[in-house]
C-alpha cells in the first residue's frame, strides 16, 4: 500500500504537467531550456515585480508561495504558486514575460503541493550550498511573501 501511495505521489506532477496546454503558441518571446536564469532575466521585458502583481492580480486574496522566471513549451514565462489563505491548494499562474499577458492557470491540490514540498526542500538546500561555495545569490530558494 505504501509503495502504491508513493508511486502516485512520484508520478502526479508528471501527469499533472502533461495534461495542460501549452503556451507556444499564445507566448511573445521564446527560450531554450538551458538558458541559465540570469540570463533568461536580462531577456525579459517583465519585471519579477510586475509579474507578482499580475499573478496576484489573477488570484485576489493571495500570496506568493513559490515561483519565478522559466522556460515551459519553448516560452519564456514567469510562474508563481499563489495560495489563498486557509486553503490547502495552490493555484499555479504563467506570466508571459515578454508582454504580462496571464497565459494559464493551473489549480494544484494539497497532494500535489505536498509532493513538491520535498523536492523544494532539496532545491532550496542546493541554492544555500552554492551560496556559501560560490559567494552568489542563488535563484533555486523558494520565495516568501
Amino acid at each position: 500500500m505504501k509503495r502504491m501511495m508513493m508511486a502516485v505521489l512520484v508520478a502526479l506532477p508528471f501527469a499533472a504537467s502533461a495534461a495542460t496546454g501549452t503556451f507556444k503558441d499564445s507566448c511573445s518571446m521564446k527560450a531554450d531550456k538551458l538558458t541559465k536564469k540570469t540570463e533568461l532575466q536580462k531577456m525579459a521585458k517583465i519585471s519579477p515585480d510586475e509579474a507578482k502583481k499580475i499573478a496576484l492580480g489573477n488570484a485576489p486574496g493571495s500570496s506568493i508561495v513559490k515561483g519565478g522566471i522559466e522556460t515551459e513549451d519553448g516560452c519564456l514565462i514567469y510562474s508563481y504558486h499563489v495560495k489563498h489563505a486557509g486553503d490547502k491548494g495552490q493555484t499555479e499562474v504563467f506570466v508571459d514575460a515578454g508582454n504580462g499577458m496571464v497565459l494559464g492557470k493551473e489549480q494544484e491540490g494539497a497532494v500535489r503541493a505536498a509532493a513538491e514540498k520535498p523536492v523544494d526542500k532539496t532545491k532550496e538546500l542546493a541554492g544555500k550550498t552554492k551560496e556559501k561555495v560560490t559567494g552568489q545569490p542563488s535563484t533555486n530558494q523558494a520565495m516568501t511573501k
